[in-house]
């Protein structure tokens, strides 16, 4: 499967994921609001910041090229090796889209351009299409998972 192919196929599963329901307003705003913070946590190179908002737990995952990263330690550490170079996210906040899935349940996705490159490096802005997952618990929303996929 190509990249192309399945970046079309994540944008027709949110439409007609879209098209199943509403969101409710308070947990997309809850939902918005916490990935604003995520972003500028990031951008900040916020390590701290950033653990906050990732859900603690072994299950938390993130794909990074290719690679699963399971849980918020091992994310956080990944996190750091990635703010000694140049990380810099900037998503297309106007095309953000927030589905819950069910109560406690939302699901996010933003067309992103990621600008990373390690310490030294010429950085490269690429394009992502960003989807997250947000459980919430009894501290609020945390990010569980986090899916970039590279539009190429």
């Amino acid at each position: 499967m190509t990249y192309a192919s399945l970046a079309k196929g994540i944008v027709v599963t949110f439409a007609l994921i879209g098209m199943s329901g509403s969101v409710q307003a308070g947990t997309e705003d809850e939902v918005k609001a916490l990935f604003s913070k995520f972003t500028a946590a990031q951008n900040a190179h916020d390590l701290k910041a950033v653990g906050e908002i990732l859900q603690d737990s072994p299950r938390f995952l993130w794909i990074t090229r290719n690679t699963p990263i399971w849980g918020r330690e091992a994310a956080l550490k990944r996190f750091a090796e990635n703010y000694e170079g140049t990380w810099l996210l900037e998503p297309k906040v106007e095309e953000l889209t927030v589905v819950e899935l069910a109560p406690g349940v939302a699901q996010l996705f933003v067309p992103a351009v990621f600008t990373i490159a390690p310490a030294g490096q010429a950085a490269q802005p690429r394009r992502f299409l960003l989807t997250q997952l947000y459980v919430k618990g009894r501290d609020g929303w945390k990010i569980s998972t986090i899916l970039p996929v590279p539009v190429p």
